[in-house]
């Protein structure tokens, strides 16, 4: 089964990108159109695609992106390897936005516990590599 939404991230270098992605987190491509300097990309369910536009038309809003790009959200992605990751990411020298840790997220009378970091992307987006350890109940 696709996944139901995929974002689509404007890079300012694909090959950086596909570096950051593919060398660096894992991902593969799934397919290419470098004609159109587009990937679309997948690790263990999580997709996403890239495109270096041509063209400032095919952006929204059509004005000049400024670094960081993606500003106001993050993109969360399921891992099972969070801190072999981290260990990697650190190790490429990689701005770290949150460093490695436990936390805990109520969901109705449960908690999920979570192990994550949040690593930016060469142009500046957000991404959290998240690992569930476990889940407890919320004492009432």
């Amino acid at each position: 089964m696709r996944p139901l939404i995929v974002p689509e991230l404007i890079c300012s270098d694909l090959d950086k990108s596909l570096a950051f992605y593919v060398g660096l987190l894992g991902f593969r491509i799934l397919y290419d159109r470098p004609e159109d300097r587009f990937a679309y990309l997948d690790r263990g369910g999580a997709e996403l695609m890239l495109e270096q536009p041509h063209a400032q038309d095919r952006l929204w809003p059509r004005a000049p992106l400024e670094p960081p790009f993606g500003r106001g959200m993050n993109l969360q992605i399921r891992v099972e390897d969070v801190e072999a990751l981290y260990v990697k990411v650190l190790a490429a020298g990689l701005p770290i936005f949150l460093p490695l840790e436990d936390r805990w997220y109520r969901r109705d009378d449960a908690e999920i516990g979570v192990r994550q970091f949040v690593v930016q992307d060469p142009d500046g987006y957000l991404i959290r590599l998240q690992q569930r350890f476990a889940t407890r109940s919320v004492q009432g």
